[in-house]
Order: structure tokens, then sequence, then C-alpha cells
């Protein structure tokens, strides 16, 4: 598997080896002592899987926060996305700024999100379905969402943003501004 970390301590992108043959491949998609050989200790409890019809479907960005944030492992099952993270640890020197990295079924590409980060993606193509899993349960009452078109963030999503795809929830989303991070 290749691990390379990403400009944003703690956030990994993973690439897993595949071993092809005439029947199609196989690939190890998650190891835990390899990976926290390389920094990763997670202990997932939950998987949560997302299919979305159309492309520019945007889901984002998420967090929950303590004591029940998450840290996130994302692949793509089918299709392809842009997965977005954005720093919310107050004392990190990449708070506030994001960073997002395409994933798709093709590649087997995967993304590793640390507790403390705001997560999103939006859909290149139909159809697409992604898998992830996470260090803590869904706990409603600790989750929290930022607009994914808030001017202060500035992400680059690749769609129009009159044309994204978005639930009636992110589209009520709060501000960067007016969030009081829950993250040292």
């Amino acid at each position: 598997m290749q691990i390379e970390e990403m400009e944003m301590q703690g956030v990994f992108r993973l690439v897993p080896a595949r071993f092809g043959d005439s029947r199609g491949w196989f690939s190890e998609s998650w190891n835990r002592k390899r990976l926290s050989e390389a920094g990763i200790n997670a202990e997932f409890v939950q998987d949560n899987r997302s299919w979305s019809a159309e492309a520019g479907t945007l889901r984002g960005l998420h967090f929950q926060s303590p004591p029940h944030a998450q840290a996130k492992l994302v692949q793509v099952l089918q299709g392809e996305i842009l997965d977005v993270v954005v720093d919310l640890r107050r004392s990190s020197a990449s708070y506030g700024r994001w960073t997002g990295v395409g994933l798709s079924a093709e590649t087997g590409a995967q993304l590793f999100i640390p507790a403390g980060f705001a997560h999103g993606f939006v859909t290149r193509r139909e159809g697409t379905e992604i898998l992830y899993k996470c260090t803590d349960y869904y706990a409603p009452a600790h989750e929290g969402a930022i607009r994914f078109d808030d001017p202060d963030l500035g992400i680059d999503w690749g769609i129009d943003p009159a044309r994204a795809i978005l639930s009636d929830k992110d589209a009520r989303a709060g501000s960067f501004a007016d969030l009081h991070s829950p993250f040292a």
C-alpha cells in the first residue's frame, strides 16, 4: 500500500496495491498494523455508504464535535468524487485551510481524515457510491456543518456552485466565520 501524508498534518492519501489476473483484481483496503506503522491509528466502529444519482451532488461540509468527533476513511466503490477537508483545529498551522483529492473506483485511492476536520465531497459522475469508515457513532446532537460555498474558505469544487445538488440541511449550513471550532 502506498501511503502519503497530504499537506495538512494527519490527512493521508492511501493507494492500496491491486493484484490482478484474468478474473479481475484483489486489494487489501485496510490493515491496522500497516497503517499504524505509518502513524494512522484508528478504531473504526461504523461504516456508512452513500449513493448519489447525479454528477454535481455535493454533500458537506460536515463534522462531529467532541466527545463524538470522528476520523474517517473514505473510498469510492463506484464513480468518482472530489473529496474535500477543512482543518478546524484552532492550534493547527493549516487552520481554516482546505485540501481536496480526486478519488475514484478505478484507482482505489482512499482518504484518511483525522478528527478535527470538516469533510465534504462532490460527485463527478452519475451513480457514484462511496463507503466511509468512522471512529465514532453518528451523534446528531454533536453534528455541525459549514457552507460548501463559504467565500472565506474559497473551495474550488470544480462545478458551478449555483448548480450544486444539495440537501436542505447543507443549503442552510452556517459560515466558517461564525463557527466557534470545538477542536483545540
